[in-house]
């Protein structure tokens, strides 16, 4: 096989089949990560570093910085100073003079500390990185004990094993950053649901709740740190083995497998060869070997090392006693692992503003989850501030901004999931799903569900796509695309929300000004930078609906369809929804059909969707498909209508609880929002009161201050309030609806005009 680079050559290694004494039809495999050229963390250097890069948080020639003793520090060695970024590695005097030497080879800096501090090694090695990241301005940590890449590198790893093997019932692996077993059982549970996980840990090494013994002999696994990247509800069962038996066990496997490994191989293989004598007729079972023996030939491989450092006078057990988890161990021992019973956390990036997103924090309480808010503007959500929720300020609309600030906050086990309730950050939701290995759709489908124009091309190539349409990026194009689309046409941008900037056009003036309002755009209002693009298509007249569909991974199911009322242009703002619509049920069955199939043509297969369609002369068109929930409070008119609570379900899924959302009818409900009839500023409002005493009604809410300036409804964020009621027919929820809105005045005044007295 050939590779253009060394970094292209990292990972695709090989499994070896290794003998044993057990019961002949079990199956011991070895995935031998010691080929890579330098070791295992050869892939998690290769994926931190080209992730810094994508990302911009590592820009060209910039220095790279990790502390290590080992191969992390070899594989940042390799994949940096191929890339062109100067390499520091901060080290401590346990470092073996192979290594030192291949690092030295390799163009490194090499920063040994000196001693170490009262947490160990490893903390001693951390505050002189910490140093040198303020000495070097520019310079990126990949930060393995931390760093999210670290076990998402082990993707390809898990790959390769069920390309060669099929399947299999145990895995096995050291544990030291957490990345490693944690990454590829992650991943290989997905297919696998029954693996079992069976961590190896040394003697005197805090990761399972040991006391820690700094001056143990093992190295490459083992923490006196607890890593961040740790997740211990993956693993089933951890081993511990002291330094005489994890020596003596890898010298029994270059004697007996013909391998030489370090000492975490040897570890790995002494658990293997214990669970195959254990193990149900038909068991295959799977090690990890991290690194080769080189690194050892004066510790684990050298006589007077042993002599020197007493090992012999250490216990060696041939087989493991099992201890309740949380007793202290000196020798080979095993224990099943403790369930934390704390909530775990659910991260939400920003939210909407009319309502759910508030809503959607006191649910995953209701869940058992730890709501975790990141924002940039606290202050921007009515209601954040009376919830007891752990807000983090942070900039969300970087992506590597974000992940340095979850880096810095959450382990990695602590964590159940992530989600939004605002379309703005659907893309940066998924790469953080897909960056923490957690549920969700693929980065590529939020990004192109966010894209209007990229949608109608995905329709158009399935074949769900009549509507005319087409794109303009400059003024001077526009002329071209109202020519093609046709006349009246509407004009948006292919990337905003909430009706900002969609106008129906008559003419084709008309259609050039609101394209160049649309091109003049730099940012939206979330401060995100806007495409330069404007969508022009041909206006489609008809009732207007919405779907709402959740996807399990495996069905797409249609949880109701919603009626919409919009204003009659050129603005579209929608100021009432009833739930569920009353359709024939041959529409109703056509307008899912359809839906259906433009959520396929998308690849959307994951949490709730919003799908808004045009009904004219039975043919249902698709106007855009929103890769979230539905805003406009429609999540609680299902719940009122069904009892469906959709935003509970959608954020179970974003945790990854097992969820099949129905919507079973019991009643109607519905929404109608607060507009301004005139523009001016409002003062207040009256009868909020009298229509909440209605029968029927279930909120009447205000969300606009008095003071601020408003106008009639051009977009939503020109809505005032809604309110909500519920009834036992579609006519009586429609009834109260304006029973309750007539009985609201909005007050205004006169905006005051520059220069006046």
């Amino acid at each position: 096989m050939i590779f253009s680079s060394v970094v292209d050559a990292i990972g695709h290694t090989p499994v070896v089949r290794l003998r044993h004494e057990g019961p002949g039809d079990v199956e011991l495999y070895a995935k031998l990560e010691l080929q890579n050229l330098f070791g295992m963390k050869d892939r998690v250097a290769k994926q931190a570093i080209l992730e810094a890069r994508r990302t911009g948080e590592l820009t060209p020639g910039a220095p790279v910085i990790e502390s290590s003793s080992g191969t992390m520090a070899l594989g940042v060695a390799l994949v940096g100073t191929s890339l062109g970024h100067p390499v520091h590695i901060v080290t401590d005097p346990r470092i073996d003079p192979i290594t030192l030497a291949k690092l030295r080879a390799l163009g490194c800096a090499v920063h040994v500390v000196e001693a170490m501090s009262a947490a160990g090694w490893q903390s001693a090695r951390l505050e002189r990185l910490a140093q040198l990241m303020d000495e070097l301005p520019g310079a990126f940590c990949p930060q393995q004990y931390q760093n999210p890449d670290n076990p998402l590198a082990y993707r390809a790893l898990a790959a390769e094993l069920l390309e060669d093997l099929g399947s299999l019932d145990t895995v096995v692996g050291s544990v030291g950053s957490g990345g490693s077993l944690c990454g590829t059982s992650r991943v290989l549970r997905q297919s696998l649901p029954g693996l079992r996980v069976v961590g190896v840990d040394c003697v005197g090494s805090v990761l399972f709740d040991q006391p820690d013994r700094p001056r143990r002999l093992q190295s490459g696994l083992g923490n006196s740190l607890h890593p961040a990247n740790l997740d211990s509800t993956l693993i089933d069962e951890v081993h511990w083995l002291n330094d005489h038996e994890a020596f003596a066990a890898t010298r029994d496997l270059a004697r007996e497998q013909n391998v030489f490994g370090g000492n975490t191989s040897g570890s790995v293989y002494q658990v293997m060869r214990h669970l195959a004598a254990q193990a149900s007729p038909g068991s295959r079972i799977v090690g990890i070997f991290p690194d080769r023996g080189d690194r050892y030939t004066g510790t684990v491989y050298d006589d007077e090392h042993w002599r020197g450092a007493d090992l012999s006078s250490q216990p060696r057990r041939r087989t493991p006693v099992r201890v309740p988890y949380g007793q202290e161990v000196t020798a080979w021992s095993c224990a099943e692992l403790r369930r934390s019973q704390e909530p775990r956390k659910l991260i939400f990036v920003e939210s909407n503003t009319t309502g759910t997103g508030m809503l959607a924090l006191d649910k995953a309480r209701e869940l058992g989850l730890e709501p975790l808010f990141l924002t940039a503007d606290p202050e921007r959500y009515q209601g954040l501030a009376e919830r007891a929720c752990e807000t983090v300020r942070c900039d969300t609309n970087s992506l590597s901004a974000v992940r340095r600030t979850l880096r810095n906050t959450i382990r990695r086990e602590d964590c159940a999931g992530v989600t939004t309730t605002s379309e703005f950050y659907l893309p940066l939701v998924a790469e953080l799903a897909r960056w923490l290995a957690l549920p969700g759709n693929p980065p590529e489908v939020a990004a192109l569900c966010r894209d209007k124009a990229q949608v109608r091309r995905a329709l158009a190539d399935a074949g769900l796509c009549r509507t005319r349409f087409a794109t303009a990026d400059r003024p001077e194009d526009v002329a071209e695309a109202v020519r093609r689309v046709g006349l009246p046409c509407v004009v948006k941008p292919v990337d905003d929300s909430g009706s900002v900037d969609v106008v129906r056009c008559a003419s084709a003036d008309r259609a050039e000004a609101a394209a160049r309002s649309v091109l003049g755009r730099t940012f939206n209002v979330r401060g995100q930078r806007a495409a330069p693009t404007a969508l022009i298509e041909e206006y489609l007249d008809g009732p207007e609906y919405s779907v709402e569909m959740f996807g399990t991974g495996d069905e797409t199911i249609c949880v109701g369809i919603t009626e919409k009322h919009v204003t009659d242009g050129p603005h579209f703002v929608e100021y009432r929804h009833v739930f569920p619509a009353v359709l024939p049920p041959a529409l109703a069955a056509r307008i899912e059909t359809v839906v259906s199939a433009a959520l396929a043509a998308v690849g959307f297969r994951h949490g709730a969707s919003h799908t808004e369609v045009r009904v004219n002369d039975d043919n249902v068109s698709v106007i855009e498909i929103n890769g979230r929930p539905a805003g406009g409070m429609i999540p609680e008119l299902v719940r009122l209508s069904s009892g469906t609570d959709l935003l509970a379900e959608q954020l179970g899924a974003a945790a990854g609880l097992s969820v099949k959302p129905r919507a079973d009818q019991e009643s109607w409900a519905g929404v109608q929002f607060l507009t301004a009839d005139r523009d001016g500023v409002l003062s207040g409002f009256d009868g909020l009161e009298e229509a909440g005493r209605l029968p029927g009604v279930t909120h009447v809410v205000p969300t606009a201050e008095p003071g601020r300036t408003v106008c009639t409804p051009r977009q939503a964020y020109d809505r005032l309030g809604y309110v909500i009621a519920q009834g036992p027919t579609r006519a009586d929820v429609i009834e109260t609806l304006d029973r309750a809105s007539g009985l609201i005045r909005i007050r205004l005044t006169d905006p005051v005009r520059p220069g006046a007295a």
